[in-house]
């Protein structure tokens, strides 16, 4: 186990938030992206983006950069942009299509597969089939596609049986981007991801989002508004239950899911300013039920669905305290802008909200960069973040006594 690790984990004390250098450890960090990032399934985006042979995109995180692409099989494929010469990147654009990827170090020549094409004076036994560019797991589950570096990922498909019915009246398979932004913060990703466990900043920090949306908690929900609206929810064709599935509590699934609908307070459609709608209604949804879904595959991946469009959330770590807090819009892909939506209007909360969380987190890392920072009592409310605490100790713990 790397030196100083058990005594670091044990000054960890339940319900409390972590020790300092959870947060400005180099050490801790690159720790983070090898034995957590590298471990678990990371959303990196939807099959609408590569409709066509040769289409890719580049997904990147940590010191890590992968390469996803429809093959001329018409199959998605990912693989490490790490060329199998002397390490190169390979593909340096972030998005096109391509008929070939060729190294710009060496010319190293690769098929949409990923396997070696061509490499020039190399020796006369020398054999391009073991050198193609290394797979990476994938999973594409309603066109959200996900990725796994790991050679041993964390199982996924059980949690995403259960999670099935409850997203399928949505059909995110029939969705495109139209809209993503990036919001740089001065701050380790964790207290990024961290901000987005909680909702106990919510009424103080995110006076747009609070016009609309009630705290997001089971003890503080008005259970009235929350019956009426799933009860609605059933009559225009959504699920009324709820999935909760803890890593540390079930044998049979290795990551962390949820899903929730709750209500949006009354007069609110969907997360707009006016409460009217901002785009047709999802999948194969009747009418508005007044709700939003939070919805979670794994502590990294999170969505929250309205009616009638997407938000996808994602933490990426680019340095020990440097995080983008990604955000993407989708609708469906047979919406028309100016005509079914305006994206102007479709993007104004969470990007209200997500410069919100710029300021607010920006401002969390620099006080716990103080050496006069204690861990502090998380409330009832910071659920999820104890949550996130213990399942992300518990994966530190066991991956770097296998490498130990």
């Amino acid at each position: 186990m790397e030196e100083g690790f058990k005594e670091l984990i044990s000054k960890y004390q339940g319900s409390q938030s972590l020790p300092r250098q959870f947060y400005t450890s180099e050490t801790v960090y690159k720790m983070d992206i090898q034995h957590y990032w590298n471990h678990s399934w990371i959303w990196v985006g939807h099959i609408n983006q590569i409709p066509n042979v040769g289409d890719f995109f580049v997904f990147d995180y940590g010191y890590e950069s992968v390469i996803i692409a429809r093959d001329k099989n018409d199959s998605v494929n990912a693989f490490l942009n790490v060329c199998r010469h002397r390490g190169s990147r390979v593909c340096i654009e972030k998005s096109g299509n391509t008929r070939l990827f060729v190294c710009p170090y060496h010319a190293w020549t690769y098929e949409l597969n990923g396997s070696l094409r061509a490499a020039r004076e190399m020796e006369e036994n020398f054999n391009t089939a073991e050198y193609s560019l290394k797979k990476v797991n994938l999973r594409i589950f309603h066109g959200l596609i996900f990725i796994c570096v790991a050679d041993n990922p964390p199982n996924i498909d059980e949690g995403l049986l259960q999670l099935e019915p409850l997203v399928e009246p949505f059909e995110f398979e029939n969705l495109k981007i139209v809209h993503s932004a990036n919001y740089p913060v001065a701050a380790n990703w964790k207290l990024a991801l961290e901000n987005y466990m909680e909702c106990y900043h919510c009424a103080p920090a995110h006076l747009e989002y609070s016009r609309s949306h009630s705290l997001k908690d089971p003890s503080s929900a008005n259970i009235e508004l929350k019956n009426c609206m799933l009860k609605k929810s059933m009559d225009v064709g959504l699920s009324g239950e709820e999935l909760h599935i803890n890593l540390l509590e079930s044998n049979n699934v290795e990551m962390d899911f949820y899903f929730s609908r709750y209500p949006l307070f009354q007069g609110y459609k969907t997360g707009s300013k006016s409460g009217e709608k901002l785009a047709p209604l999802l999948g194969r949804l009747k009418d508005f039920d007044g709700g939003t879904s939070d919805i979670q595959i794994g502590i990294l991946n999170n969505f929250l669905s309205y009616s009638d469009h997407v938000i996808g959330y994602r933490f990426i770590p680019r340095s020990l305290q440097i995080t983008d807090i990604e955000v993407i819009w989708m609708v469906r892909e047979d919406a028309e802008e100016g005509k079914d939506y305006n994206l102007e209007d479709l993007t104004w909360l969470w990007h209200c909200t997500s410069q919100d969380d710029e300021r607010i987190i920006a401002l969390n890392q620099k006080g716990v960069n103080s050496n006069h920072y204690v861990p502090g009592p998380l409330s009832n409310m910071e659920w999820g973040i104890k949550a996130f605490h213990a399942g992300y100790l518990k994966q530190l713990e066991e991956k770097t006594n296998i490498n130990s």
